[in-house]
């Protein structure tokens, strides 16, 4: 199979397209043809050496998100057959022209959708999904902050938690984010570079938040409890500006919040295959019926896969940027 691997820790250069074996299938696994990739921020993380791979998975190919068709089952597997358009949640191998998957992380493509539009969905989808609905348990009618809304996971978020009841706000670095965000659902989108989000979010919204989906961390760690309701919900997956924060806990203590986070690269199949039962459930047929959209914003052949991490860096994107095969 032809693989864009990375050849040393470093710049968007070292990506170099080169010939690798094809992957072993296991028990449980399918194997893919795969006709585009996903880029997220992890795989950027990766290709800089921050972001290993877990055990059994090629720590020099990145893409965690993958669709295509089925070339092969193994034999313990009777849902998918050959021949079948899914798109999988990977725990890395995604950038190649073949990649092995546990079948349970497999999700039909929904009807009408090209392979690029369902190389979007996994990744965004099963994050936003595990962290808002199942660690912090959202309900219909709650409010929702989500900080970075026209990135990959913002405009999933925003999407997502509008298509279940949702009061949905959202913060954003550039106006023609904010009005991007806002279209998609937003009822107010806050520009975090002219002044503090905090002061913004609460003249609009007094009544504060319940559920907030924050990639940041740093001193936005404060302000986000200083926004929460009482029983509000803090939910971290990634602290792209400080892993460490200072907090008072008398706040938390009186508000009776819930700090937590998670990363889901290194969960258990059987985990992930949880996710995929609910969001094939509750969320497929919102894609089906156009409720919710994928929104690419850039798509490159895979050759070209240093441009498009190029792009990710830049954060001059609203939405997935996608490598196709």
């Amino acid at each position: 199979m032809k693989a864009i691997v990375i050849t040393q820790s470093g710049d968007p250069e070292v990506l170099r397209m080169q010939e690798r074996p094809s992957p072993t299938l296991q028990n449980g696994e399918v194997r893919i043809d795969v006709k585009a990739s996903g880029i997220n921020r992890p795989d950027v993380f990766q290709r800089m050496g921050g972001y290993p791979a877990p055990a059994g998975v090629p720590d020099d190919i990145p893409g965690l998100e993958v669709a295509g068709m089925i070339a092969e089952v193994s034999s313990e597997e009777h849902k998918w057959k050959v021949g079948d358009k899914v798109c999988a949640l990977v725990a890395g191998g995604g950038y190649a022209t073949e990649v092995v998957a546990p079948a349970s992380q497999c999700l039909p493509i929904p009807d009408g959708f090209t392979f690029e539009e369902a190389a979007s969905l996994p990744e965004t989808f099963f994050t936003v999904w595990s962290n808002v609905f199942d660690r912090g348990q959202f309900k219909k009618g709650e409010s929702f902050l989500i900080h970075g809304g026209t990135s990959g996971i913002g405009v999933t978020a925003i999407q997502m938690v509008k298509a279940m009841g949702g009061k949905v706000y959202a913060t954003a670095g550039t106006k023609e984010k904010c009005d991007y965000a806002e279209k998609l659902g937003a009822i107010k989108c806050v520009n975090y570079k002219e002044g503090g989000f905090e002061k913004a979010l609460k003249e609009v919204n007094p009544d504060g938040i319940d559920v907030i989906l924050d990639m940041v961390g740093g001193d936005y760690t404060a302000k986000n409890i200083n926004l929460l309701n009482p029983d509000g919900r803090l939910v971290i997956i990634n602290a792209m500006k400080d892993a460490e924060s200072t907090i008072n806990m008398k706040k938390v203590m009186v508000k009776r919040l819930t700090i937590t986070g998670s990363t889901l690269r290194a969960r258990s199949p059987e985990f992930k295959g949880q996710i995929a039962a609910k969001l094939e459930k509750y969320i497929w047929p919102k894609l089906a019926d156009g409720t919710i959209k994928p929104i690419i914003y850039k798509s490159f052949p895979l050759a070209e896969a240093s441009k498009a991490h190029e792009l990710m860096e830049s954060s001059e994107h609203i939405g997935k940027i996608v490598l196709l095969v």
